[in-house]
C-alpha cells in the first residue's frame, strides 16, 4: 500500500470516525470519484459492512447509463455490498439538464435513504470539483455563502450528506484506482462545452498558468466558509432580539430590522423566506434586493411562495395563499412541509389552504389577532368542498394545528448545519 493509498484510507476513516453510528449510503455512478469512494468506504474499519448500502441514479440520458449502474451492482456483489438502482423518468427535456439532473439525484437518494432507514449518504465530490463550483458560483456574481463552496457536512432532504474527499484531487482517486487495475467510466458530457462546469473545468487550466490553481480556489473557499460561520452567528443574535414567530409567520420588528448591517438584514430576510416557504434555496439577489428596498419603504411585496407584509412596527413574512392553493395532503400527513394537523381524523378528510370560500366561514377570524391575508394561506380540514376546521383562523372544531418543528427552531436553522 503507497502512501497515497493510506493517507486516503486513513483521511476517510477520520470522516467517518466523528459521525454518530448510524446506516451509511453511498452514491456512485461508476466515474473515478465515487467509485474510489466506493473501495474506499468497504475498507475503513470502522464501519461494518452491514452498515453500508449502496445506491446508483440512472438518469437514462445516456443509453450506457443502464450497462453502468450494472456494473457497479456487480462491483457491489463482489464487494459484499448491498447495491440499489434508481431510475429516473421525468426528465422534461427543457431548461438546464445538468441542473434537473442534479436535483432529482438528491431527491431519489433522499427518498431511498429514508426507505432504507439510512441517515447519511457518501457523495464523491473532490477538490476540483469545489473549485469549478467556486468559479460557477463567481459567474453569477454569488456572495460569501455561495463563495464558501460545497460544504463537507450539510443537512438537507431530511438527512445528513457527506463529502469527505473535498481535500482531495482528482487525479489521487484515479491513481487509487489504476494501482489497483480497477477501471471507470468516463461520461462524455464532461467535454461538452455546451454544458457550464464543462467550460469552467477548461478555464481552470488557463487560470493555473497565473497562479489561480485548484489549491488556491479551495483555499479561498475555505476562507469564506469560516466568514460564513461567522455571519450565520450574527444573524441568529440578531434573530434572537428583532424576529419572533406567530403561527408559523417570521414577524421582525420592523425599525430593529432596519437598523441592522445590511447584510445581516438580508440574512435575516433570507432564512425567513426560506423557512416559512420550506425551500432549501433562497431568492436570486436581484429579487431580494428589490424586496428588501419595498420593505424599506413600507409596500408589501411577493416573494419566494411568500407574502412579505411591512406596517409601521413590523415587518410579517407569510405564505403567499397563491403558492398553496394547490397544496392538498390527508390529515395524518404533513401539510406544506411544515404543519400537523390533529382531530377526529377519517379518510374522507383533507388538510388545504382556508382561502378567501374558508375564511368567510369563519365569522370569529378577527378574534385570532393574525391578518387576513396570512389566514388565507392556513391549514384548514376539509370535506370535499365543506369546511370542518380552520383551527388557526378560530373555527377549530375539536381540530388543532402545530409546527412540525421545535420553538426554536428558526433561530437554531440558521447556522448551517
Amino acid at each position: 500500500m503507497n502512501d497515497n493509498d493510506v493517507w486516503l484510507r486513513d483521511l476517510l476513516e477520520s470522516k467517518l470516525e466523528s459521525e454518530p453510528a448510524q446506516r451509511l449510503g453511498i452514491a456512485v455512478s461508476g466515474g473515478s470519484d465515487s467509485l474510489a469512494l466506493l473501495y474506499l468506504a468497504a475498507t475503513v474499519s470502522s464501519r461494518a459492512k452491514s452498515d453500508l448500502s449502496v445506491v446508483t441514479i440512472d438518469h437514462g440520458i445516456r443509453p450506457e447509463s443502464g450497462a453502468e449502474a450494472q456494473e457497479v451492482a456487480l462491483i457491489c456483489q463482489r464487494l459484499g455490498l448491498d447495491h440499489f438502482t434508481i431510475n429516473w423518468n421525468d426528465l422534461s427535456g427543457s431548461g438546464n439538464l445538468q441542473d434537473q439532473a442534479r436535483r432529482a439525484r438528491y431527491r431519489l437518494i433522499a427518498d431511498w435513504a429514508k426507505g432504507q432507514g439510512i441517515g447519511a449518504a457518501l457523495l464523491g465530490h473532490t477538490a476540483d470539483d469545489q473549485a469549478e463550483t467556486f468559479l460557477m458560483r463567481l459567474a453569477r456574481e454569488a456572495g460569501v455563502d455561495g463563495l464558501s463552496g460545497m460544504q463537507a457536512r450539510r443537512q438537507a432532504h431530511g438527512m445528513v450528506w457527506l463529502r469527505p474527499l473535498l481535500q482531495v484531487r482528482r487525479q489521487q482517486l484515479r491513481d487509487y484506482l489504476t494501482v489497483r487495475g480497477l477501471s471507470w467510466f468516463d461520461d462524455p458530457s464532461n467535454l461538452d462545452e455546451r454544458f457550464d462546469r464543462v467550460r469552467v473545468r477548461n478555464a481552470l487550466a488557463v487560470l493555473d498558468s497565473v497562479g489561480i490553481d485548484v489549491s488556491c480556489l479551495v483555499g479561498v473557499a475555505q476562507n469564506l466558509s469560516m466568514a460564513r460561520a461567522a455571519l450565520e452567528i450574527q444573524t441568529k443574535a440578531a434573530a434572537e432580539s428583532v424576529a419572533t414567530i406567530d403561527a408559523g409567520d417570521v414577524v421582525f420588528d420592523r425599525r430593529n430590522l432596519m437598523a441592522q448591517p445590511q447584510e445581516i438584514g438580508r440574512r435575516l430576510l433570507v432564512h425567513a423566506l426560506k423557512w416559512v416557504s420550506s425551500a432549501e434555496y433562497g431568492p436570486r439577489r436581484t429579487a431580494l434586493k428589490d424586496a428588501f428596498r419595498n420593505v424599506s419603504n413600507g409596500r408589501n411585496t411577493t416573494l419566494h411562495g411568500c407574502l412579505v407584509v411591512a406596517v409601521k412596527t413590523q415587518v410579517r413574512v407569510t405564505r403567499e395563499w397563491q403558492s398553496v392553493k394547490d397544496e392538498a395532503c390527508p390529515t395524518t400527513a404533513v401539510w406544506d412541509g411544515r404543519w400537523r394537523v390533529s382531530g377526529p381524523h377519517n379518510n374522507d378528510l383533507t388538510v388545504r389552504a382556508l382561502g378567501e370560500r374558508g375564511l368567510r366561514l369563519c365569522p370569529n377570524w378577527r378574534e385570532s389577532g393574525r391578518p387576513r391575508t396570512a389566514l388565507l394561506a392556513s391549514p384548514a380540514v376539509w370535506q370535499g368542498m365543506e369546511l370542518v376546521a380552520a383551527p388557526l383562523a378560530g373555527q377549530a372544531n375539536g381540530w388543532s394545528a402545530e409546527l412540525i418543528h421545535t420553538p426554536n427552531h428558526f433561530n437554531a436553522s440558521i447556522i448551517s448545519h
